[in-house]
């Protein structure tokens, strides 16, 4: 343990009970966190190109873990647990499928 100069011994007691009567005031300016909703986030895709709007809907929903949520795709569940640049990933694979599963319709005499 390091020695103590007199000057800090007087001062080290002072500090404790300036910190807890500081604390008291924090106390009373205290504001409760809002309750988040389980419902996080919504997102809507509408495709026209097969001639008529075409509408999915993603919904996350709160999951067991903090930076991940549970996606309902047309209410329907796709992934229990997933983060927001997965589920970008997965919304960016999905449409290149459906990009190239036209190109191939159409290609075909």
């Amino acid at each position: 343990m390091y020695r103590r100069t007199n000057k800090a011994s007087k001062i080290y007691p002072k500090s404790y009970t300036n910190r807890n009567s500081g604390r008291s005031q924090q106390h009373k300016d205290f504001v409760a966190p809002q309750e988040i909703p389980e419902l996080r986030r919504v997102i809507e895709i509408t495709d026209y190109d097969s001639g008529e709007p075409i509408t999915h809907k993603l919904e996350l929903y709160k999951s067991d873990r903090i930076d991940c949520y549970k996606v309902l795709v047309d209410r329907k569940l796709w992934k229990k647990r997933i983060g927001w640049s997965n589920i970008l990933i997965g919304i960016k694979k999905a449409l290149l499928d459906l990009l190239e599963s036209e190109r191939l319709l159409l290609s075909q005499p």
